[in-house]
């Protein structure tokens, strides 16, 4: 019974990555810590997407430039169908051309493949509950490229507005916040509009960002 509990506890993945060689090491690598179960693997982001819609993981580690199907495609595709799967980019490129679009897609989280072991656990586990993960060169180059000219400064969010914030970067939905704020969830889509025009950004993970970057929260 205790294996039966501790087996439904385990964070479920799907690996995608077009190196056999990579998708073998982070096999080895999950199945030997507790608390993980990789249901499956694929080597690009076309079966990644199908293989998805088979094992229904938790997690998605996707990898982006692959053949036959790139990540930020699927991402978006995953999205469209609001797969359940939380995808985290795990990736060799730090690219603007490429962390922006796999997070403008749906991404949940985008690291880089030399994170140390510890930490993609800990990314893993908190993609999985909805949180946004961010590598700190990511995380930099996400702040600097929601910056500009027009952006606006360092307008102040109201009291309400850091309330949503904060659930927001816990991985909260509005339904949910709606719920725990005892407002409205249109209520909950006009603080985010407001604070997202405060904070300069279009999206959660953005505003998640910046508001690191600026010390709102943390």
């Amino acid at each position: 019974m205790t294996d039966d509990a501790t087996a439904h506890k385990a964070i479920t993945l799907l690996i995608v990555d077009d190196h056999p060689v990579v998708r073998d090491g982070l096999r080895g690598m999950f199945e030997s810590a507790p608390g993980f179960r990789v249901l499956g693997e694929a080597s690009n982001g076309v079966e990644a997407v199908e293989r998805a819609a088979a094992l229904d993981p938790d997690v998605i580690l996707m990898d982006l430039r692959m053949p036959g199907g790139g990540g930020v495609e699927a991402i978006a595709r995953l999205t469209r169908r609001s797969a359940r799967a939380k995808v985290l980019v795990l990736t060799t490129y730090d690219t603007d051309s490429d962390t922006l679009p796999a997070i403008e897609a749906g991404a949940t989280g985008y690291l880089l493949k030399d994170a140390p072991r510890d930490e993609l656990f800990t990314a893993v586990r908190a993609a999985a509950e909805g949180r946004t993960v961010l590598s700190p060169a990511v995380a930099s180059r996400l702040v600097s490229a929601v910056r500009s000219p027009q952006a606006p400064g360092n307008e102040p969010l109201s009291a309400r507005e850091r309330e949503v914030l904060a659930l927001v970067a816990k991985g909260t939905p509005n339904r949910e916040i709606a719920r725990v704020l005892f407002i409205s969830e249109a209520t909950v889509k006009t603080h985010l509009t407001h604070l997202y025009a405060k904070l300069g950004v279009k999206d959660r993970a953005a505003a998640v960002a910046v508001a690191y970057d600026r010390g709102i929260l943390g």
